[in-house]
């Protein structure tokens, strides 16, 4: 990576999240890029990379990515969509950013853009999951992550009481955050420790909302982007590590592989360290997920992640600020637009624009990104 070019993001455009937007997919995604141009103060961009999943299936609609820059007007521009599962944003701004480090785009936008409340999109969901030896069982994302959890409650001999707090800051983060589904909703300990099983171990407030959203970002190359906005930030590391695809495959399925080797790399890229990372935007669609990402990523020991939540090491003012603006569980968690809205919190958090979610004295951050049950991994890393 050394041998490319610095690589930044120079502008920002989100939509609140809602559990029904009334607009179309193709008019959220627009309004998305348009927002991020206008921050960014440029007329026309090189390339747009769409990160979706979920289109085919809910809206019956293929090829977005050219359907999208057609209807915000961007003509002649290269345009694909991009998907990796529930990690499908991140790979966007994976791609957007390779186009501008590669020099085959000066400016580039990442859009991720995701209309839930259009269909069922449980059965779609699944998909994620392998479809001759794990759907057929009647496997979803969220019984996989359910087995998980309880396979971790049994090895730690911890109740589910001790994945709480990882919700808990969730959603006091996302109080302060005007685009967040759970924007100036009170949530406490009781109301999660109270909300009803939906598989077991897994309860309500440990899985992410189903909802509509976008969110797209600008990138240019670093050398431009001081002339282009004086809000940039860097993008200093970007990696994709992958795992054994089926849950049943993995001799540990506590243990995120992934998570690890696509982090370790993108810090390496970075040339930085844990020491180095200021705050954490978590893959946090469950609970669970989360705690192990903490463990495997080295920021605890093993068995140890449940701790950081409840010794409230998480919050804004903590050790490792986790998901400062109510991440995918509060935020919401529109799958094909989740990595894009963290990629948007990181650099208000990084430019000091973040309001009442600030973490003080932020210069570096790690976003996380999960496709599946931890099947595909792409971990970033930005810097001011």
């Amino acid at each position: 990576m050394s041998n490319y070019p610095g690589v930044s993001i120079v502008g920002l455009g989100q939509i609140p999240v809602q559990k029904r937007n009334p607009a179309t997919l193709r008019q959220m995604g627009v309004e998305a890029v348009r927002w991020a141009m206008h921050d960014a103060g440029v007329d026309t961009v090189d390339a747009v990379f769409v990160g979706n999943m979920l289109a085919d299936e809910l809206q019956g609609q293929k090829h977005i990515a050219a359907l999208i820059a057609s209807e915000a007007g961007l003509r002649g521009v290269e345009a694909l969509q991009v998907r990796a599962a529930t990690a499908t944003g991140a790979a966007a701004l994976r791609m957007a950013y390779f186009a501008v480090a590669s020099g085959s785009a000066n400016v580039a936008v990442a859009l991720g853009v995701e209309k839930m409340s259009d269909g069922d999109p449980v059965p779609a969901l699944a998909k994620a999951l392998d479809a001759e030896t794990e759907v057929p069982t009647g496997a979803t994302l969220l019984s996989q992550n359910a087995h998980i959890m309880q396979t971790y409650m049994d090895t730690y001999d911890v109740p589910v009481e001790a994945f709480t707090n990882f919700a808990l800051n969730a959603h006091n983060n996302a109080r302060t955050n005007p685009n967040a589904l759970f924007q100036n909703k009170t949530v406490t300990a009781e109301d999660i420790n109270a909300s009803r099983v939906i598989v077991p171990p897994m309860r309500l407030y440990d899985a992410a909302p189903i909802c509509d959203g976008a969110a797209a970002v600008v990138l240019a190359r670093t050398d431009e982007a001081k002339k282009i906005s004086p809000h940039a930030v860097r993008v200093l590391g970007s990696s994709v590590a992958t795992d054994w695809f089926a849950l049943e495959d993995r001799a540990n399925p506590l243990d995120l592989y992934a998570v690890q080797r696509a982090t370790w790399q993108a810090l390496g890229d970075a040339n930085m360290t844990l020491k180095d990372i200021d705050f954490f935007e978590a893959h946090d669609a469950f609970t669970i997920m989360t705690c192990l990402a903490l463990e495997a990523i080295g920021f605890t020991e093993r068995g140890q992640g449940w701790r950081m939540a409840a010794e409230n090491k998480i919050g804004l003012d903590g050790e490792l600020p986790l998901c400062t603006f109510g991440g995918l569980k509060a935020r919401g968690h529109p799958i094909g637009a989740s990595a894009i809205y963290q990629t948007c919190e990181i650099a208000l958090q990084l430019t000091g624009r973040a309001g009442p979610n600030q973490v003080k004295n932020a210069e570096c951050a790690l976003l996380l990104s999960i496709g599946g049950v931890a099947s595909t991994v792409i971990s970033h890393v930005f810097a001011v």
